[in-house]
């Protein structure tokens, strides 16, 4: 595979072509089959604890970029959304999330409580790396040097390992869209999504997801069969899921 990841414009990078191409719909989310391997992919990226946060858990980029380790509970297995790092035009500025509705605890996994505890692990070591340099910005997900992290860089990486992936484009936030599909799949009530994903209402929620509802309960169903039976989910990657349009 030739080209140059983003930052490095010593060639004109694939990702060009990659990113031209047509989308159905305005919203396009990856089937489960996509996401697992996006996450095989971002898993060798230093910035892949943050990548499975908002594809199983829905953080907004902003929210994802402006967590703050005081507001993680590994033990627990919790995490607090207290604020976000916004971009307007260039500049990144720190905020209060969208609404107070975004204020919320998430509950996290066992398994991706142990990738935090990992990355967390991985900071300390660029901590030590980076001596009187290093930046302590208190932030979970930084730079290299501890520095707060540009939103549009986390969207560019997200497009590059999507490339090297192999899979359909689809932006940032579409992984959060993602995230809620993936728990209707699995049978979480809409009242949990929708506090998980910090809407406003759960009517909200079950707007916005009216069309991949059907798809993602037939899975369910599915999924249901194969417990009783013992079959295995062995299902191709797929087509994408359009959520509007």
């Amino acid at each position: 595979m030739t080209g140059s990841a983003p930052g490095n414009r010593t060639s004109a990078p694939p990702i060009d072509a990659y990113t031209s191409v047509p989308r159905p719909s305005s919203v396009m989310v990856w089937t489960p089959a996509h996401t697992r391997l996006f996450l095989e992919e971002a898993q060798r990226h230093r910035l892949f604890a943050l990548y499975r946060l908002i594809a199983l858990r829905g953080l907004r980029r902003g929210e994802a970029c402006g967590l703050r380790w005081k507001e993680v509970d590994l033990d627990s297995h919790t995490l607090t959304v207290n604020w976000q790092l916004v971009q307007l035009a260039w500049q990144v500025h720190e905020g209060t999330p969208k609404t107070d509705a975004s204020v919320r605890t998430i509950a996290l996994d066992t398994d991706t409580a142990q990738v935090l505890r990992a990355h967390r692990q991985q900071q300390l070591q660029e901590r030590l790396a980076m001596g009187e340099a290093w930046t302590d910005s208190g932030f979970v997900f930084t730079q290299p040097d501890g520095s707060r992290l540009h939103p549009q860089h986390v969207s560019d990486q997200f497009l590059w390992l999507a490339y090297l992936a192999g899979l359909p484009p689809i932006r940032l936030h579409d992984l959060r869209h993602g995230a809620a599909s993936l728990m209707l799949a699995a049978g979480v009530e809409m009242k949990v999504v929708q506090e998980t994903l910090g809407h406003t209402s759960s009517a909200f929620t079950a707007d916005t997801y009216t069309s991949v509802y059907p798809q993602v309960a037939t899975a369910a169903a599915e999924k249901t069969a194969a417990l009783l039976f013992g079959k295995e989910d062995q299902a191709e990657p797929g087509k994408l899921i359009s959520i509007r349009g």
